[in-house]
């Protein structure tokens, strides 16, 4: 019972528990907006005329929103949010750590093809364009392919000046809403990274399976997983800069799949 309410209690702190929250899924759609070429541009617009917010950021955390705006396909898609690759040393095999194409890195493969498919009524296309888009965030997330016995970090208890979460909360949102920057100000001092790849040559499928087992390198590097429960800022500190790496990552990676699966 006391444990029942400590989690309650726990899901009440305004931490985002999604992954990157809705403040770094954003920010890979605004990252990947900036080098999609002009055509692949104009067809996303098309496929979403009459969206809410008609833009790639407008849409990318729909599929977390899923959980309460469409129950059944929130639970049919649940496990495409992440892989589990942490107790094989980072090193994907399909049939064992994603049975049924029920992981982020098949998910990403199989949705691309469906947006890519100009065959297909536009109502799928945009409900696949709506998975890639946040899929490609979530796998850059490191814990979102880190260790499945503890969650991904879920079970792993902490507390930063004096606020109780976990490690994946932290890793999620924690850690960028430090910053106490707005969306403009992350934008441009991610901005300023390096590129991670080459968009020039978009190719598919999408090398999901490498963006996943990379993010599991970062999950289990000395250190990420805190000695003690109770953190301080040296912590943000350390990790923030592979985060926000893995942000502008993601948001490359996403461009260079979304050129792949668009172009003429």
């Amino acid at each position: 019972m006391i444990r029942a309410l400590l989690i309650a209690l726990l899901l009440l702190l305004p931490f985002d528990a999604l992954a990157w929250g809705t403040l770094g899924h954003r920010l890979v759609a605004l990252l990947a907006w900036d080098e999609l070429d002009p055509a692949v541009r104009g067809d996303i617009d098309a496929l979403l005329a009459g969206e809410p917010d008609p833009t790639l950021a407008g849409i990318a955390n729909w599929a977390d929103d899923l959980r309460s705006n469409d129950p059944d396909l929130g639970k049919k898609s649940a496990k495409w949010h992440y892989v589990n690759l942490g107790e094989d040393d980072c090193v994907y095999e399909a049939a064992r750590n994603c049975p049924k194409g029920d992981c982020v890195v098949e998910a990403i493969r199989a949705q691309t093809l469906i947006l890519g498919d100009r065959a297909r009524p536009r109502d799928q296309r945009l409900q696949a364009l709506k998975f890639v888009v946040h899929f490609v965030g979530d796998v850059h997330q490191p814990l979102h392919a880190g260790y499945s016995h503890d969650k991904g970090g879920n079970d792993v208890q902490i507390n930063l000046n004096g606020r109780g979460s976990n490690l994946h909360q932290l890793w999620d949102s924690g850690m960028l809403n430090a910053a106490h920057l707005d969306e403009n100000a992350w934008l441009q001092r991610l901005r300023a990274l390096p590129l991670a790849v080459s968009v020039a040559k978009p190719a598919l499928p999408p090398d999901a399976a490498a963006w996943a087992q990379a993010s599991c390198r970062i999950a289990l590097q000395p250190g990420l997983y805190p000695a003690k429960a109770t953190i301080d800022e040296n912590y943000v500190q350390t990790w923030r800069p592979e985060a926000e790496a893995q942000l502008r990552r993601g948001g490359s990676h996403l461009a260079a799949v979304l050129n792949a699966a668009l172009k003429r």
